[in-house]
């Protein structure tokens, strides 16, 4: 199966493979401390780097050793395209290609560079241009064609490279490949100035959603609704001594709770029925006070408002289930880290598994709720949150996330999402779960001892109106750009398709034309396969 496309009559089709001159897989080597004489220092590069190529160019390459007979081999050279023929995923299938150029091969030149051996480097006959045919395997990518392709399972996938080096790529003369590619470079370039400015409008919305939350927790959000109330606002000590009165009635109204499972378990036989007794609930511990230091650092607040722990606002934060979970749809829903999406719970990648009575009691989920990421390799996904709403109480949740249930007369779920969100506090989080182990963590403890602004529920509930009323405009921009930014790739792929199609740059019949060319092509092929050499391998 191969692309559908009308080509001139100028024009040739040959497969791929005819036009390479040298192909060969990668290699890994061995760790950069290894030490043998035959070895010595390269860059390799990896599918990774092709992430971020247009701007990185391979300069996050990994130094490997490899034996020296290696490097010689598979050296790259500019104009090498490199395919890559392993790895993948759901989202993402094998078979990205990039350019060797000039630029590539000036980093660090003192260093040989080379491909893993996840990908497969493709030499093309020199009366060929590799950009042309990069910029087709890239379109023939984007298409979806190379699906097709591909084998393996939705984590690791592989590319059927015999069959993928043998479709057919529309074939122009020479002199015509180099004015297709001058036009889509040049449209490209336009396209990538608006694509520029769409991106740095989405960063400065991103940049205007924190200066919302940074007005929000500051009071200035809500300073004329605080002049109409202020004969009925309470004071910062008496909001401060309200939270301590609600934190110990939440704890009477929980002994009262243990007491009577208690007198149901008793009532059924005890330790007869087989069942546990109930575990008594522990005393909520008495957090330090912010000391005259600490609360001289932090900025003034509005009248009625105080700066306090996040522990005092909250239960005693509850680490997940490590029961394991796979997606047959027998039990229960339990959310992980993928989940935990945009502020709210994304139930499109669930998880199952089976629980009793009193595991569900203990995992359970209120609308109000948070659920907080608690490890992560990225710092930045560390202590991010998801509220709860009515139709996610169906789940649990597992060991890598954190319930933050909010104390309902001192804290609204909204309203701690929200500032947990805040820059202010990301920074606190950040902080406490930088590692240098590569894994970011925070525990229950450095989640309690996060400092927050507390105001009245009444001020609460009239700040988040004001951050969604901004925010509700902010997304509707962002929808925009995005619908925008897709349009700019439809219309890369539409340039693309025009110049497969003859329809970019007009012919010119004083060109060589594409038969004559394959042929000398074919010829060269020809005589080499004549001449043994070393280190070459068949596709």
């Amino acid at each position: 199966m191969t692309l559908k496309i009308q080509i001139p009559d100028s024009w040739s089709h040959p497969a791929i493979e005819e036009l390479t001159t040298f192909v060969i897989g990668g290699d890994w080597g061995k760790a950069p401390e290894f030490d043998d004489p035959n070895f010595d220092s390269a860059l390799c590069i990896r599918g990774s780097e092709f992430r971020n190529w247009s701007e990185d160019k391979g300069k996050t390459a990994s130094v490997r050793k490899l034996k020296v007979s290696s490097i010689n081999t598979r050296v790259l050279k500019e104009g090498d395209i490199l395919v890559e023929i392993s790895g993948g995923g759901p989202e993402q299938p094998v078979g990205r290609t990039v350019l060797i150029d000039k630029s590539v091969l000036s980093f660090n030149p003192e260093l040989p560079k080379v491909c893993t051996n996840f990908l497969r480097l493709v030499r093309l006959n020199e009366n060929s241009f590799p950009t042309f045919v990069n910029y087709f395997l890239n379109y023939f990518y984007v298409s979806g064609e190379v699906i097709n392709y591909q084998s393996g399972s939705n984590n690791l996938r592989n590319l059927k490279f015999n069959d993928y080096i043998g479709i057919g790529i529309p074939f122009p003369p020479l002199n015509e490949q180099h004015r297709i590619v001058a036009k889509i470079e040049e449209l490209f370039s336009e396209l990538e100035k608006g694509v520029e400015s769409l991106k740095a409008a989405r960063e400065q919305l991103k940049v205007y959603r924190q200066s919302v939350l940074k007005a929000a927790f500051e009071g200035r959000l809500t300073e004329s609704w605080r002049k109409e109330l202020a004969d009925e606002l309470e004071s910062a000590s008496e909001l401060l001594a309200r939270i301590k009165t609600e934190r110990e009635a939440r704890y009477e109204a929980r002994l009262a709770e243990w007491q009577q499972a208690v007198n149901a378990w008793e009532a059924e036989g005890g330790k007869a029925s087989g069942t546990k007794k109930p575990t008594k609930p522990k005393m909520p511990k008495e957090l330090p006070p912010l000391t005259a230091d600490e609360l001289a650092d932090l900025p003034a607040l509005p009248k009625g408002w105080g700066w306090i722990k996040l522990g005092e606002g909250i239960e005693e934060p509850a680490y997940g289930t490590s029961k394991k979970c796979d997606y047959e749809s027998d039990g229960i829903g339990v959310l992980r880290i993928p989940n935990i999406a945009n502020g709210f719970i994304d139930d499109s990648d669930l998880k199952f598994a089976t629980f009793d009575e009193r595991e569900v009691a203990q995992y359970k989920l209120c609308a109000g709720d948070l659920l907080t990421i608690r490890s992560n390799g990225s710092v930045s996904l560390v202590g991010k949150c998801a509220l709860i709403r009515d139709k996610d109480e169906k789940f649990l949740y597992a060991g890598y996330l954190i319930r933050i249930r909010p104390l309902r007369g001192i804290f609204k779920g909204s309203f701690l999402y929200y500032v947990l969100s805040s820059s202010a506090l990301r920074s606190q989080i950040e902080f406490k779960a930088k590692s240098t182990s590569g894994v970011n963590n925070i525990n229950s403890n450095e989640l309690k001892a996060l400092v927050l602004p507390a105001c009245s529920l009444g001020e609460q509930h009239q700040i988040v109106q004001e951050i969604e009323s901004r925010f509700s405009v902010v997304e509707k921009m962002e929808q925009t750009i995005e619908e925008s930014l897709q349009k700019a790739e439809a219309l890369r792929q539409s340039i693309l398709k025009r110049a497969f199609e003859g329809k970019l740059v007009p012919q010119n019949p004083d060109d060589e034309p594409a038969s004559e060319l394959l042929a000398r092509i074919r010829a060269e092929r020809e005589a080499a396969s004549h001449i043994p050499k070393r280190g070459r391998k068949k596709v």
